[in-house]
């Protein structure tokens, strides 16, 4: 007999152009492989839930065409990696970042993201559900439980998480099955809500406070460096803007976002990079530069970083 999970996500799969096959020898034959139907794209999706308590979802699918994702998702907390992807989350809007550690809350607002044509979407992730994180971890600890909500919150979207994207890739590459892939993939679930938490508490620990006045300047230059990320950005330039020291700056910049201004840059310039590449005939060299990176072997590097494969790929899938 299925579980509620199981029909969920089925139902969800079904209404999107996927259909259940088989196990092919790609994915660990104890979980729940789905096809992408050829007229919308290639790949597959790969299931495994456990009594309603979580469950591991990999991904490793394209589409034909710009596809727009809109469905509300189940109470959930989930944290995933991505090796691949590119596109953005509309609510509220931003660029989908690949070789970052991202959470998410479900059974709020509708998900909606628009994933661009061709390009690979390659991830694993772990989504625990209600009966996990109020009941199963209650009943288990009851003298030391903690709602790992606040946790999951506080990651959002992340670069820095090395010991979950370990975790996460040996999820991915197992293959045991039985009672060993049980347990298994419920240790796996039980130390990445673990690594969550205390990821949450070392933030915690080393967070001083930031002001509203602060948070609205860090705003600022953020929106400041998407609109000159083409131009040479100085962090003296930046203290200026921000009315704040430029060690301040730097602190309060990572606490907010979660990523150095090197790397907050290097993203708005890799997605100026994607328009470019699939939009005009400018060879790499020039893209380069025109965004800001006088070494196309550099800036080659560095969009690889971002969206999972080379810019000569991503033009080529594009056209």
């Amino acid at each position: 007999m299925k579980e509620k999970i199981d029909f969920f996500y089925e139902n969800i799969l079904v209404d999107r152009g996927f259909i259940s096959i088989k196990p092919n020898g790609r994915f660990n034959s104890c979980g729940q492989t789905y096809q992408l139907s050829k007229d919308l794209g290639e790949g597959f999706y790969w299931i495994y839930s456990e009594t309603d308590l979580y469950d591991i979802k990999i991904h490793d699918f394209s589409f034909f065409e710009d596809y727009l994702f809109e469905c509300q998702l189940p109470e959930c907390m989930s944290v995933s990696y991505y090796q691949s992807i590119a596109g953005h989350e509309l609510t509220p809007y931003r660029r989908i970042n690949a070789n970052c550690i991202k959470t998410f809350i479900g059974g709020k607002s509708p998900y909606k993201a628009v994933m661009h044509k061709r390009i690979p979407i390659r991830a694993v992730g772990i989504e625990i559900l209600p009966a996990y994180y109020l009941h199963y971890l209650k009943e288990k600890y009851p003298d030391d439980y903690l709602n790992p909500y606040e946790a999951f919150c506080s990651i959002d979207e992340t670069l820095h998480f090395p010991e979950m994207l370990l975790l996460l890739n040996q999820v991915a590459e197992y293959r045991g099955t039985g009672i060993s892939a049980k347990l298994f993939y419920e240790a796996k679930v039980n130390e990445a809500v673990s690594l969550v938490v205390e990821h949450f508490h070392k933030k915690s620990k080393e967070q001083p406070h930031i002001s509203d006045k602060d948070i609205e300047q860090i705003y600022n230059v953020s929106a400041y460096i998407k609109d000159h990320a083409a131009f040479p950005l100085t962090l003296e330039q930046l203290s200026r803007i921000a009315c704040m020291g430029q060690t301040k700056l730097k602190i309060s910049f990572k606490l907010i976002h979660d990523c150095t201004i090197t790397e907050f840059i290097q993203q708005a310039r890799i997605e100026h990079a994607e328009f470019l590449l699939s939009h005009t005939d400018l060879s790499i060299a020039q893209i380069a530069q025109t965004i800001g990176y006088s070494n196309a072997s550099r800036f080659a590097e560095l969009f690889k970083r971002n969206v999972g494969i080379l810019p000569g790929e991503y033009r080529r899938i594009m056209n």
